[in-house]
């Protein structure tokens, strides 16, 4: 009953008395479904804080607000300096509305999933929160009572049917009568019920937060469990909407989120195993310019415009069949084989390219799917959220914000920092205990990261590796020899305070090894 007219009737009578004589001081969004309306006088402090989702829409009205710093809009900035006369509720409607200095109105129109506010001046409207329902811009607030004669005449000539009458019960006080035997009484009987729960609708003795039928509802009546009792809609509302988005939200944002990495991660992983057998056929298939050489090698022994002919393969000490061109010199044709070849080669390139990515892409959402398991609250989901805006909008920016180099040897992935502020996003957010961490010893230098496979111990050749490139990416680069330390993630911590980069390490071994990158191609 959080929007239901009743209901409204009381919270917009209790924020008339809070209301009245406040400034609007600011109006922000830091998030695209909510909007923060925030009013002082003297040393009080108000909020409104509007959440109006597609699948959730509440207000709440917090004592204190903290902006954040960053990713907020300004809106509605008439509002600000304007003082507010009156708080407005709509007769048998599931709207109010705020009246201000300077001809100013602002209208909650509260419908569920459709809920919206919207901004007037005198008749004009100006401005909506929710621009998508474009046809709010048609509404006046000054004209948007409902009056419904709801007398004993128009129920008997209704037949009872409640609705008809009291269209804006709603399904909690539908369900009240009937649990009071409404169905079974006669129509006198029922008028008389539905005027004693009029009265109680109008003048609540408290508010309840409840659970009916596995779902937390707020209602001016006492039906299924009640898990808490308020004594102003003001504080009922703001006991239920946290409680709702701890517990309700919480679970579907979860979902959603969760839903959302998942297909990210198959899509990821479908364009990374075609990458590699494409490179795997490039690599292992007869290449272009073999077949060139093995042409060149046999010009000799290449008849005039010949279409087949067997040549010997020196790579494979073998003779083999080749088709020609009887239009083509053989010498046209490896000419022509030799360019194909160096397309060839920067095919190659750029798909070990797109495998990095993908392979970082990947590493990334893993990660994230991780760190999504630990957030176990609301509040920690929404920081979460926050931490991982990129993930959740264009794969461009999720492989643009990878924190680190990849590098991948014998089944294992090593990554690297490339930046003191990367390398602290590296260790902290895409690093877990038993992670192998390494960094070259007593100079800057990048974090370097094993990533754990259950089951198996790290071979000394991956190890040695990621050692090589621990040294390679440090202040050493140049020396003959590197000394690295490494240990178990575990043992690293970010003392608070401490600039980028910096970490201690405990229980650290140390090997000795050549500062250079395995990985690089040698001419």
């Amino acid at each position: 009953m959080h929007q239901n007219y009743y209901f409204l009737r009381q919270l917009s009578e209790q924020l008339r008395s809070r209301l009245v004589g406040m400034e609007v001081v600011t109006c922000f969004s830091q998030n695209k479904d909510e909007l923060v309306i925030g009013f002082t006088e003297g040393e009080r402090e108000l909020y409104v804080r509007a959440s109006l989702t597609a699948h959730f829409s509440s207000l709440s009205f917090p004592s204190e607000f903290k902006r954040a710093k960053a990713n907020t809009i300004n809106l509605f900035g008439e509002l600000l300096g304007q003082t507010v006369q009156d708080v407005v509720q709509h007769l048998n409607e599931r709207s109010f509305y705020l009246r201000l200095s300077d001809g100013y109105t602002l209208l909650f129109k509260l419908f569920g999933n459709r809920s919206n506010i919207v901004l007037f001046q005198g008749d004009e409207p100006l401005k909506l929160f929710h621009k998508k329902f474009g046809a709010d811009l048609e509404l006046n607030p000054l004209q948007m009572d409902r009056p419904i004669r709801q007398n004993f005449e128009a129920f008997a000539a209704a037949e009872g049917n409640i609705k008809k009458v009291y269209p804006t019960f709603g399904d909690l006080p539908a369900l009240y009568l009937e649990q009071q035997g409404y169905s079974q009484l006669t129509p006198e009987d029922k008028w008389e019920l539905v005027q004693t729960m009029l009265e109680l609708l109008e003048a609540p003795a408290a508010y309840y937060l409840i659970r009916l039928d596995g779902k937390l509802r707020l209602s001016l009546l006492q039906l299924g469990e009640v898990l808490q009792v308020y004594d102003n809609p003001i504080e009922a509302l703001n006991g239920f909407t946290r409680s709702y988005l701890s517990e309700t939200g919480f679970e579907r944002i979860f979902e959603q989120t969760q839903q959302q990495l998942r297909k990210k991660q198959r899509a990821t992983q479908a364009i990374l195993e075609q990458t590699e057998a494409r490179l795997h056929e490039l690599r292992h298939g007869r290449s272009y310019s073999q077949i060139a050489d093995i042409i060149m090698a046999n010009l000799t022994n290449i008849p005039p415009r010949a279409t087949e002919v067997e040549l010997y393969d020196f790579y494979t000490d073998r003779q083999r069949k080749f088709k020609l061109k009887a239009n083509e010199t053989p010498q046209k044709q490896a000419e022509r084989l030799y360019r194909k070849a160096k397309k060839q080669h920067v095919e190659i390139s750029q798909l070990e390219e797109r495998q990095e990515r993908k392979l970082e892409e990947a590493i990334v959402l893993d990660d994230a799917l991780h760190a999504l398991e630990e957030a176990k609250t609301y509040k920690a989901l929404k920081l979460y959220l926050k931490e991982h805006a990129h993930l959740l909008t264009t794969k461009q920016q999720a492989q643009q914000e990878a924190p680190f180099r990849l590098f991948e040897t014998e089944g294992y992935k090593i990554l690297v920092g490339k930046s003191a502020q990367n390398n602290d996003l590296l260790t902290q957010r895409h690093t877990y205990k038993e992670d192998i961490w390494l960094h070259a010893k007593d100079v800057s230098g990048s974090h370097v990261v094993i990533k754990h496979q259950a089951g198996k111990t790290v071979p000394a050749t991956v190890l040695e590796k990621a050692a090589q490139l621990a040294a390679y990416y440090s202040k050493r680069k140049s020396d003959s020899l590197c000394p690295v330390l490494y240990t178990p993630k575990k043992w690293v911590r970010k003392p608070k305070g401490a600039p980028a980069g910096a970490v201690v390490v405990e229980r650290e071994q140390v090997m000795l090894v050549k500062p250079e990158n395995p990985f690089e191609r040698k001419v």
